[in-house]
C-alpha cells in the first residue's frame, strides 16, 4: 500500500468534510456571508463622502511644507477636492476664528496669520475631520506624537504650522468662508476601489 493510497482519500473527505462546514456555517451560506459583505460595502460607501477644511498657515507655506502635508493626505487616501493659495483678510479671519476674538492672544493669532499666504484645501474621505485632526497632532506640538504633522515639523503653539476643521458643520462653515462653490470639484478617483471595500 503506498502513500498516496492512504493520505490521498483522507484529503477528499477532509476537504469535503471543510466544504460542508464553511457552507452551513452557523446556519448561514456562504452568499449570505457575501450578501453580508455587499451591505456592509454600502453601509461603508454612504460615510466617505465626509469633508475636512484643511489651511497650512504662513510659516507651514514659507517653510515649504506644503507638498508634503498634501503627499500625506493622498497617501493616506483623503481626495483633494479644492485647493488655493490665498492671502487672508482681517475680516474673514474674525469670521473664521469667531469664538477667539475675544481671547487676550487673538491679535497676536490675526497678525500671525496675515504674515503670509496660507494654502486653503478641502479633502473628502471616510471620516476626514476627525482623521485629519489626529494627522495634523495636538494644537501644542510638543504634544504632538511624533509621526503627525505637527509632531514631525514644529515646536511652538504660535507656529504649529496647519488649521483643520474640528467637527463636520465647522469644516462645513469654514469651506463655505474660504471657498465659493463654483470653486469644489466633484469628480471620481479611480483610486477609490482601492482604499475602500465597496
Amino acid at each position: 500500500m503506498t502513500y498516496l493510497t492512504i493520505v490521498l482519500p483522507a484529503l477528499i473527505i477532509g476537504f469535503a468534510n471543510a466544504f460542508a462546514g464553511v457552507s452551513n456555517f452557523a446556519g448561514s451560506s456562504v452568499f449570505s456571508n457575501v450578501q453580508s459583505t455587499a451591505s456592509r460595502g454600502k453601509a461603508l460607501q454612504m460615510n466617505i463622502n465626509e469633508r475636512t477644511y484643511i489651511m497650512i498657515k504662513p510659516d507651514g507655506v514659507q517653510r515649504g511644507l506644503v507638498g508634503n502635508i498634501i503627499s500625506r493626505f493622498e497617501n493616506r487616501g483623503f481626495k483633494l477636492q479644492a485647493m488655493k493659495t490665498r492671502m487672508a483678510t482681517k475680516e474673514i479671519l474674525d469670521t473664521h476664528y469667531e469664538d477667539l476674538v475675544e481671547r487676550p492672544f487673538f491679535p497676536d493669532l490675526r497678525e500671525y496669520m496675515l504674515s503670509g499666504p496660507v494654502c486653503c484645501m478641502v479633502w473628502e474621505g471616510k471620516e476626514a475631520v476627525s482623521t485629519g485632526r489626529k494627522m495634523l497632532g495636538a494644537t501644542n506640538p510638543l504634544d504632538s506624537a511624533p509621526g503627525t504633522i505637527r509632531g514631525d515639523f514644529c515646536l511652538i503653539t504660535g507656529r504649529n504650522i496647519c488649521h483643520g476643521s474640528d467637527s463636520v458643520e465647522n469644516a462645513e462653515r469654514e469651506i463655505s468662508l474660504w471657498f465659493d462653490e463654483s470653486e469644489l470639484v466633484n469628480w471620481d478617483s479611480h483610486s477609490k476601489e482601492w482604499v475602500y471595500e465597496l
